[in-house]
């Protein structure tokens, strides 16, 4: 295993709130982070941030918008361009229940878009990315989801009948868990683990304050949490995470007909979207 302060670690949505920490975290342990955000200016100070507190240039910044398949793709096109290995993988970036217009919103190809970017995206770059991570083993997938779960409507899953923000955004963290358990499962023996974890209630973000929501936490409480899945032993695979402890998921996320059915419209997006 490549030692802690050497591995490359990827964490989506790490200009803002508990990536960014994490980003500079992992640098001061030695790691070499690459900082993914949707901001040039953002990025760039985080890696900035990262130059002051180590010294030395640990960062490399890369830019996507991942409501954007396509852009989702070259984001790991760049990935593999940088680096011939990938010990760590946050799927940390999202987008909380609230939008401006205060409406039912869509991408590309009709896509809901909390589930576009909380899910979809992270399903994607993983797949693209799995070979590298494979190839980089004992390596990490920490998919970053939340207590907030409500099963998918697999009749409209784009809720494009009676659209709930809030419904919208704890299905996609749902289907974030569900294909945790389904990559755990496929990856099984390869060295290759895969977690998902809520970190932490309403941590001091950006995203909870939009909401209009006090926060509860802090982002280094969440942090920590997530941190101890990247460096953790012991952890086993497969697994949800309240905080520092294992909890369960909402049942749908055990039902394998129901992960069965998330696999089928994920590829079949994908296929369409690329």
């Amino acid at each position: 295993m490549t030692a802690p302060d050497r591995r490359t670690v990827l964490i989506t949505g790490s200009t803002d709130g508990m990536g960014r920490w994490l980003a500079v975290r992992l640098a001061e342990g030695g790691a070499h982070v690459l900082v993914h955000g949707r901001s040039a200016e953002r990025a760039e100070e985080v890696r900035r941030a990262v130059r002051e507190a180590t010294g030395e240039d640990r960062a490399e910044v890369l830019l996507a918008d991942l409501a954007d398949l396509r852009e989702v793709d070259r984001l790991a096109d760049d990935v593999l361009a940088r680096t011939d290995r990938l010990e760590v993988l946050v799927n940390n970036a999202g987008i909380g229940a609230a939008s401006p217009g205060g409406g039912r919103e869509t991408v590309a190809g009709g896509v809901e878009r909390r589930f576009a970017v909380n899910y979809l995206a992270g399903y994607r770059l993983t797949r693209r990315l799995l070979p590298l991570l494979t190839a980089s083993a004992p390596s990490r997938i920490v998919n970053v989801a939340s207590a907030g779960q409500r099963a998918i409507d697999f009749a409209d899953p784009m809720l494009a009948k009676d659209y709930d923000g809030g419904r919208a955004y704890t299905q996609s963290k749902l289907a974030q868990i569900m294909f945790t358990f389904d990559l755990a499962e496929e990856l099984r023996d390869t060295g290759v683990t895969v977690n998902a974890l809520h970190p932490a209630t309403f941590m001091d973000t950006t995203m909870v304050r939009e909401g209009g929501i006090a926060p509860w936490s802090t982002v280094e409480e969440g942090g920590e949490a997530t941190l101890r899945l990247i460096d953790g032993t012991d952890l086993g695979t497969g697994r949800y995470f309240s905080g520092t402890q294992e909890d369960r998921a909402d049942r749908q996320a055990y039902d394998a007909a129901a992960r069965q059915q998330l696999r089928e419209i994920s590829e079949r997006l994908v296929a369409e979207l690329i």
